[in-house]
């Protein structure tokens, strides 16, 4: 889904083969967007499976977790933001807390050129916090 915090934005469906970023819209909002285009929310239903990729290091740290791990999109029933991700060892943090720039892709969807297209394109084009 896409936060309610997103609803002002336009807005489209995941796409197989396309890899997406965490991005700051204007609002404050932390949510995912294709590599270059910061004005369109892209929305992954809940239960989807995806790969996170560049997570930062205080989250690995205090997660337990690498900078590329395999996730369950999930829906958070506390806080503010409900868009959250689950991890393998059971860690569960909302989509926000990641920040900007860290690469999320489907897992069933993995295409290692479009991949590097896309990484490529993201390094180029995420601002700096």
């Amino acid at each position: 889904m896409c936060d309610y915090s997103l609803e002002m934005y336009s807005s489209r469906p995941a796409r197989e083969g396309e890899i997406y970023v965490t991005t700051r819209f204007p609002s404050g909002s932390i949510g995912m967007a294709a590599p270059g285009d910061c004005t369109t929310a892209v929305c992954v239903s809940y239960g989807t499976r995806l790969r996170l990729e560049n997570l930062p290091i205080e989250l690995q740290q205090t997660l337990g977790v690498a900078a590329l791990e395999d996730v369950v999109f999930t829906r958070l029933d506390s806080g503010l933001h409900h868009d959250g991700v689950k991890f393998a060892n059971g860690a569960e943090m909302p989509l926000h807390r990641m920040g900007s720039g860290v690469l999320v892709s489907l897992i069933d969807a993995e295409k290692p050129a479009v991949r590097e297209t896309a990484r490529q394109a993201a390094t180029e084009l995420e601002p700096a916090e």
